[in-house]
């Protein structure tokens, strides 16, 4: 049975990506959070709870034992950091897949206007969210990066993905679709390995999200 360590599992894709996980397959989930009594509603067998931060680098390698795959759903100034703390958790463990959540706009490749928009409104947010993809794709682990667009609350699922070097596509994509391909990649191990995907809902084009 395929077991799954996700990081930051308190966040809002997380959480549609662990009902998708316990509904749709049999997989074993070890929720990793920095306050465990947010998620107290999934603890089961199949789902075990770490209180932790990913900087704890004791407690985040002990979780990662014997797990066949790490989904890392995080945020923050220090984005950098947990991202070398995640490389070498998984490289002293030989936990080699990774599914690692990032942001559009990090490459610049937000074409247009919403292109201009989105670096007026969050460029001055990305330069971590860049290192730490740098750092992954500097390691050795089977990664796959994932930069959606503007996220929704929307119940679909409805996405395409455009490769880095191609211009972003789209302006908004709902955290279940996100989330339903996080899942895809963790059941096909071999997909988009060492991939780095921006993830759009089709036709939503035009100069800014339209719930923004």
């Amino acid at each position: 049975m395929t077991s799954i360590l996700i990081l930051g599992a308190g966040g809002q894709i997380a959480d549609q990506a662990i009902d998708l996980f316990l509904q749709e397959t049999d997989v074993q989930l070890t929720l990793y959070l920095r306050n465990a009594n947010r998620l107290k509603k999934y603890e089961s067998n199949r789902a075990r709870l770490v209180e932790g931060d990913v900087l704890d680098h004791t407690t985040l390698r002990e979780s990662m034992e014997g797990q066949d795959a790490v989904y890392a759903n995080l945020s923050g100034d220090d984005l950098e950091d947990q991202a070398k703390a995640i490389v070498d958790a998984m490289e002293s463990t030989g936990v080699k897949r990774l599914i690692f959540i990032s942001s559009l706009g990090i490459y610049d490749e937000v074409p247009g206007d919403f292109g201009k928009w989105n670096n007026r409104t969050i460029g001055e947010y990305l330069g971590p969210y860049r290192k730490s993809v740098d750092v992954i794709e500097a390691s050795n682990l089977d990664y796959t990066v994932l930069r959606p667009a503007w996220l929704t609350d929307y119940d679909e699922i409805e996405y395409e993905v455009t490769e880095k070097g191609e211009p972003f596509k789209g302006t908004e994509v709902s955290r279940k679709s996100v989330a339903a391909l996080v899942v895809k990649l963790i059941e096909s191990s071999d997909l988009h390995v060492r991939g780095n995907l921006g993830v759009n809902k089709p036709n939503t084009d035009g100069e800014k999200p339209a719930f923004y």
